[in-house]
């Protein structure tokens, strides 16, 4: 089967959960009421074969301008929907999660192996995003116990994934390895560790870091989502790595041409483009920016190639995205910057992050870098090293990626 085939397949057996989605949400939601007549559509052109790829890509920025402009959801709640949480991701992009909505982590923990019986542990945070809680759900759907770990006290973390028995990890591959280096460093009995399977998304995982986390923990799988969609795909148990992702059930994935939207039918790199079938929250059409290709596995199967990067300017950072505008907002605010530039460099496997600042003339360098980094704590959620320097180099921008992943 090709590319192109596999894609009319899957289109087809979502045809009735994109139908449903739309007409009721053309009834019921007046943001996407007011979106379809900016695109001079009718829900029943929409509803057609092909008819759902005439409707322009709602990007982040987007979804950000409308909020602001309705707040808080811009528009695109259904009146009676229950919201169970509201999250914030930077923009600020306000995400709400949805009584009895299914992320569908489940998933890609069940193909992992993970179910009742299995105590997780879950390092991903759950202040202000919603990783933690989904993540949370997915471990619960299963069968399983979850530790509400999320990041820092890992001291405690290992004490307690020997305590409890703890046998599966979700979080940040990064974090992982931080947390077997302190098991090591406690001087803990290895026989104790009974961690088997982790689920990781949010950053990437080179081959180096994998083979070290193997050594400890046989079944690491990597998983794709977003804070706004949920899991969208993720590798296959019982395959090697470099296989593709297989797609989650019950959500619509589209690898659309930057700038134009059309779909790709062939292995081209476009756009991850989300349609979630639910009509009380219709984000339909919503432009992920980040960057995949189709694939086939070794069965056949539909797969993404994995995120090959972003459209744009964001970049993640421990697993978080950071957008120069969210970083001109923050140090406007701070008195005697003249210039400033934040570097992001990889040091055994962990993002380092540090902002260099110029001060202004007047300006106290001492005090201007604890100035900084406590604007930065507040106003990105990040920690960073600061450090006043002479001048900059020039051309870099804002935002420097050093990092290397081989």
């Amino acid at each position: 089967m090709s590319i192109e085939a596999a894609l009319r397949a899957r289109e087809e057996s979502l045809a009735p959960a994109l139908s449903e989605l739309v007409t009721r949400a053309a009834q019921r939601v007046p943001g996407f009421a007011a979106r379809l007549e900016r695109a001079g559509l009718s829900s029943e052109e929409v509803c057609r074969p092909g008819g759902l790829d005439a409707l322009p890509v709602l990007a982040k920025d987007d979804l950000v301008e409308l909020q602001r402009a309705d707040p808080p959801d811009g528009g695109l709640l259904d009146p009676d929907a229950d919201v169970a949480r509201w999250f914030t991701s930077p923009g600020p992009l306000y995400e709400p999660q949805l009584e009895g909505a299914d992320w569908r982590w489940g998933q890609a923990l069940a193909d992992l192996g993970v179910g009742t019986g299995d105590i997780v542990v879950n390092c991903f945070g759950y202040h202000l995003s919603p990783a933690g809680a989904m993540l949370e759900q997915g471990a619960r759907s299963v069968g399983a116990a979850v530790v509400p770990a999320g990041i820092g006290a890992q001291d405690l973390q290992v004490r307690l994934i020997v305590d409890l028995g703890v046998t599966a990890y979700t979080g940040l591959p990064s974090y992982l390895k931080a947390l077997i280096d302190r098991f090591d460093d406690a001087g803990l009995d290895p026989a104790a560790w009974r961690l088997e399977r982790a689920l990781m998304t949010a950053e990437p995982l080179p081959d180096s870091l994998r083979t070290l986390l193997a050594q400890r923990v046989p079944h690491v799988r990597m998983a794709y989502g977003t804070g706004e969609t949920g899991l969208l795909a993720w590798e296959p148990a019982g395959e090697e790595p470099g296989n593709g992702l297989v797609l989650a059930d019950g959500v619509h994935v589209q690898v659309c041409e930057i700038g134009t939207g059309v779909p790709l039918t062939d292995d081209t790199e476009g756009e991850v483009v989300i349609t979630l079938l639910r009509a009380d929250y219709p984000l339909v059409r919503f432009g992920t920016g980040d960057l995949s290709a189709w694939m086939l596995g070794p069965d056949g199967s539909l797969r993404l190639r994995g995120v090959l990067g972003r459209v744009g300017q964001a970049i993640k950072v421990r697993g978080m995205f950071l957008h120069p505008r969210q970083v001109e907002v923050v140090m406007a605010g701070v008195e005697g910057v003249a210039g400033y530039r934040f570097v992001i460099e990889r040091e055994n496997h962990v993002d380092k992050m540090r902002c260099e600042v110029v001060a202004a003339d007047g300006a106290d360098g001492a005090a201007l870098e604890q100035s900084v980094a406590a604007a930065v704590r507040d106003g990105l959620r990040f920690s960073t090293e600061v450090r006043a320097v002479e001048s900059l180099e020039a051309g870099n921008g804002p935002l420097v990626d050093q990092r290397d992943w081989s």
